[in-house]
């Protein structure tokens, strides 16, 4: 008897669980959201284009979603500041530190060339993060109100793959026990499986300049899936399946619910590129933000409870 009424709870629980997450929020960018996010600008000039139409610069449509629109950052092209900003769907409250979730996106970053070592301040990061009350740039020379994960494109910074919080304002330094490897550095053998990339044929033929492959270890000119995924107290940062960093939410304080996305220059002059405004910038393409199964497992508990109480 015991047996069967476990198994029958059991049942009743998986029924009572949906089989796919239905997002709490997602964004592909086909219609114009423009009017749906808030620019959190740093103290240097930014640019945001939520309307983009990527293929206008030869860059092939994102692997999950259709279309050619996305979302383009851009920061520090003409004042000469060290300086970023960040963008975030305006309100938006899905990701409160007590529950699981999982976001995720498509992301390219895009440098001016040659390659690999890339043309005049191409040295740029792309940023993203959670737990921001969404009101706030979050950049590396501001005040951090969340968890958020930078690239460089090119390769050009002593760290390139990093992590940030409260707990570190300017960054976890390489070797911190957040990181799965020794060293940030593209270099490190870790990051073997990005970079070593043509730009794509489209832009080279538009733009002469992008000849050359991608430093290995490198972020930039490709598209990569990137997953930040809380589950208890675990905040993990995958990019095409490969770990970068966890987080122990324990450590660090998050301000909100919010998710955002950025652009920074970690260098205070502007690139004298007359292609910068076509070639430097962070481009974000199809943004899902699901429940994880362990909150899925306790809707699907208080559905069955209360099913049983009803009857």
């Amino acid at each position: 008897m015991k047996l069967r009424f476990r198994t029958g709870f059991v049942a009743a629980l998986c029924a009572a669980v949906p089989a796919a997450a239905t997002p709490l929020y997602s964004q592909n960018f086909e219609v114009d959201s423009t009017a749906s996010w808030t620019l959190n600008g740093g103290p240097s000039d930014e640019a945001a284009d939520f309307f983009f139409d990527y293929s206008t610069v030869g860059i092939p449509s994102a692997p999950n979603g259709a279309g050619t629109r996305g979302m383009k950052l851009q920061a520090n092209l003409t004042n000469g500041i060290f300086g970023g900003m960040s963008v975030s769907p305006t309100g938006l409250n899905v990701v409160p530190s007590t529950d699981d979730y999982k976001v995720e996106f498509d992301w390219w970053n895009n440098f001016n060339g040659p390659f690999p070592g890339g043309g005049s301040g191409s040295t740029n990061m792309s940023t993203f993060g959670v737990g921001t009350a969404g009101i706030t740039p979050q950049w590396p020379g501001g005040v951090q109100d969340s968890v958020w994960f930078a690239a460089t494109g090119d390769g050009g910074s002593a760290s390139d793959w990093r992590a940030y919080s409260t707990a570190a304002p300017t960054g976890y330094a390489s070797g911190n026990a957040v990181y799965p490897h020794t060293s940030n550095n593209n270099t490190n053998a870790y990051f073997a499986a990005f970079g070593g990339l043509a730009a794509p044929a489209a832009q080279l033929a538009l733009y002469p300049q992008q000849t050359g492959l991608t430093a290995v270890g490198t972020s930039g000119m490709a598209w990569h899936r990137v997953t930040i995924e809380k589950v208890g107290n675990s905040l993990t940062w995958h990019v095409n399946g490969v770990l970068m960093a966890t987080i122990d939410t324990n450590t660090v304080t998050m301000a909100g619910g919010n998710i955002f996305f950025g652009h920074t220059d970690i260098n205070a002059t502007s690139s004298t590129d007359p292609n910068d405004v076509h070639l430097l910038f962070t481009l974000i393409d199809n943004i899902t933000v699901t429940p994880e199964p362990s909150s899925l497992a306790l809707l699907g508990l208080a559905a069955f409870v209360a099913r049983r109480r009803g009857r």
